[in-house]
C-alpha cells in the first residue's frame, strides 16, 4: 500500500472512501485534511505550527459532554491508540529513522516544558521544576532506548503543547527569535506526522474514534 503523506493525497483518497466513514470520524477527517492543506499553504514557521495544530487537534478531539479530561490525556491516549493500530509501523519508523536528534533536542529544551513557566510565574509548589525537568528527559531516554514509540510522542507532543500554549495565547511575538530553533523543529516533526495520523484513522475506520467536537447542525 502507498504512503500518503500530503494534504492533496488525503483529501483523494476521502472522496473515494467518505461514503463509508462513520459520520463522527468523517467529520473530524475532513476537518483535519483541511487544516493540513492550509499548513501546507504557509511559507512562515508560525502560521505552518498554528494550522498544522489546528489539523492534529480536529483529528483527536473528542466530545465528552460533561466530562473533563486534561488535553495532554485526550492526545496522549489517541496516540497510543495510534501507534497501536499502525500495522505499517509509519509512526516508529518516522520516529526512530528521522526525529531522534530533534527529539532530543525538544527534550534538552526548558522553554517548552511547562512546570518551568509555571515556576516563573510564581505558582506554588513548582520551585524543584529542575529536578522534575531532570526525570522527565531520563524517563524519556529510557524510552527512546526501549524504542517505546507511544511514550516518546506522548512526551514530545507534551512539549509541543506548551508551544501552542505560547502562540495561542499570544506569549510568542510572530516571527521571534527567541523561539525560532523549537518552532523550526516542532513544525517539522508535526508536518510529517499529521498526515500519518489521518491515514491512520482512515485506515481504521471501524474503530472506535468517538463522537466529534462541535458537530454540524442544521
Amino acid at each position: 500500500m502507498q504512503i500518503i503523506n500530503n494534504a492533496e493525497q488525503l483529501k483523494t483518497r476521502q472522496r473515494q472512501e467518505r461514503e463509508t466513514y462513520p459520520e463522527a470520524l468523517g467529520l473530524r477527517i475532513h476537518r483535519a485534511i483541511s487544516w493540513l492543506a492550509r499548513a501546507e499553504q504557509c511559507d512562515d514557521l508560525d502560521g505552518r505550527f498554528i494550522f498544522l495544530w489546528i489539523s492534529f487537534n480536529a483529528a483527536y478531539s473528542n466530545d465528552l459532554g460533561t466530562i473533563a479530561i486534561a488535553e495532554s490525556k485526550q492526545f496522549g491516549n489517541f496516540l497510543s491508540k495510534l501507534v497501536e493500530l499502525d500495522d505499517q509501523q509509519r509512526l516508529y519508523n518516522i520516529t526512530w529513522q528521522k526525529y531522534t536528534s530533534a527529539i532530543r533536542v525538544l527534550l534538552d529544551n526548558k522553554y517548552v516544558y511547562q512546570p518551568f513557566w509555571n515556576h516563573h510565574n510564581r505558582i506554588p509548589d513548582y520551585e524543584n521544576w529542575e529536578t522534575h525537568f531532570k526525570a522527565s528527559k531520563q524517563a524519556a531516554n529510557i524510552a527512546l532506548a526501549n524504542k517505546d514509540t507511544a511514550k516518546v510522542l506522548g512526551v514530545i507532543f507534551n512539549r509541543l503543547y506548551t508551544l501552542r500554549n505560547q502562540i495561542i495565547h499570544g506569549g510568542a511575538t510572530w516571527n521571534s527569535s527567541a523561539n525560532r530553533n523549537q518552532l523550526r523543529d516542532a513544525t517539522s516533526i508535526l508536518g510529517d506526522l499529521v498526515p500519518f495520523l489521518i491515514e491512520i484513522m482512515m485506515d481504521n475506520k471501524n474503530a472506535h474514534w468517538g463522537e466529534a467536537c462541535y458537530p454540524v447542525v442544521e
